[in-house]
């Protein structure tokens, strides 16, 4: 079978009729394991009890949006949350999608029925964003428990969070659509560690040399970091539009790269 011309005018429907029959699909397949996606909301929860109750007591309060004193617990917590929605969605766009589409056959199985590889591209990439939104939300409830709610700014957060996952999850699924063994993963966390480390998640901007803070500002994960901890805070300013327009951007190429290269590799 050739490759036919990718429809790009609709790609970008996410709620397309056929992409949800993919999305439900997904929903049937995780019903009996549901402990695997439960599992990865547990690791920035352990992180804010040991790094930001536990350091952070000895911290005290550190400079946050618009040089304000806040305390470290909220200074960390919206970067946890920031992190823990760029890596469901790469874990979802990286691993799971490389399985179905090279080991399991999934997608050349479901290019028999009307569904178009932009259908399979989106649909995938919303079930990413359902589990990195069930994160967003029980985080959130958890910062509330802990009194961690100190502007009602916070409602914004979990839509935010889905901007991370969208962002996040669409350039894994095109950086896995180019790899062909398990150990090019490899290089997945090579990316993925610094980001989490030095994108402003545990320490403030100043804290680093100028040289090094414009590096760290110009990173995907800092863009994340700063939206939602600005958000949580109350701090509104000019900047968040940056933030938003570059996850955006960043969200549109990768997705935009996927159908393609799925066009490329299943309809031959």
């Amino acid at each position: 079978m050739t490759a036919s011309p990718l429809p790009l005018s609709g790609l970008f429907t996410l709620g397309s009729r056929r992409a949800r029959h993919l999305v439900e699909r997904n929903i049937l397949v995780y019903r009996h394991g549901w402990i695997v996606i439960l599992s990865g909301f547990f690791e920035p929860l352990f992180y804010l009890g040991s790094i930001g109750f536990g350091l952070g007591a000895l911290i005290g309060t550190v400079n946050g949006p618009g040089g304000q004193p806040i305390s470290y617990q909220l200074f960390v917590a919206p970067a946890l949350l920031a992190s823990a929605a760029m890596n469901g969605a790469v874990m979802e766009g990286t691993f799971n999608f490389f399985f179905k589409l090279r080991y399991s056959k999934t997608f050349e199985s479901i290019l028999s029925t009307p569904l178009s590889p932009g259908d399979v591209a989106v649909g995938e990439l919303i079930w990413a964003l359902i589990r990195g939104g069930i994160y967003a939300i029980a985080f959130t409830i958890v910062m509330a428990v802990l009194g961690l709610i100190v502007s009602p700014w916070v409602i914004l957060a979990v839509p935010a969070a889905l901007l991370i996952g969208f962002a996040f999850g669409a350039i894994a699924m095109a950086a896995t659509s180019f790899m062909r063994t398990w150990q090019d993963f490899d290089l997945i966390q090579l990316v993925i560690l610094p980001l989490f480390l030095f994108s402003g998640t545990f320490y403030p901007l100043d804290a680093y040399p100028e040289s090094i803070r414009f590096v760290i500002q110009l990173t995907p994960l800092y863009q994340g970091v700063d939206l939602l901890r600005s958000l949580v805070v109350g701090h509104l300013d000019w900047s968040l539009l940056f933030h938003v327009a570059y996850l955006v951007i960043m969200g549109i190429i990768g997705l935009t790269i996927v159908a393609r290269r799925l066009d490329k590799l299943l309809l031959k």
